[in-house]
Order: structure tokens, then sequence, then C-alpha cells
């Protein structure tokens, strides 16, 4: 998935995908952009702007 790609998903189904997966194993959102190679500013940006925040003592993406 390109960082193009990113930018055309809607940003409740990115939302669910990101914690899906960070649920599943992966350690950091860091980890997670690395895996998926994906900008990390840009996924931040993205789910920011639709109303989410990153908690990093979870490791998890919630409502604002």
């Amino acid at each position: 998935m390109t960082a193009k790609r990113l930018e055309d998903i809607d940003p409740s189904v990115l939302f669910s995908l990101v914690n899906t997966k960070l649920r599943d194993g992966i350690p950091s959102l860091e980890k997670l952009c690395e895996q998926m190679d994906w900008d990390e500013q840009a996924l931040v940006f993205r789910l920011e702007k639709a109303g989410f925040q990153y908690d990093p003592n979870q490791n998890r993406w919630i409502s604002r």
C-alpha cells in the first residue's frame, strides 16, 4: 500500500486497520509504518484530522 493509497482509505477503515495490526502484535506505531511502508507523519495527520488520537501507552488509536 503506497502513501497515495493511504490517503484514499476511508479514515474509519484506516482507524480499524491500524488498531487491528497494533493489537495483533506490532509493538509501536513506528514499527507499523515501517512494516507497511507508510509515512508515519502522513498517517498521524490523516487520523488526527479525522478525530482520532494515538495513545502510545495503550499502543492504539482512540476517538477524541
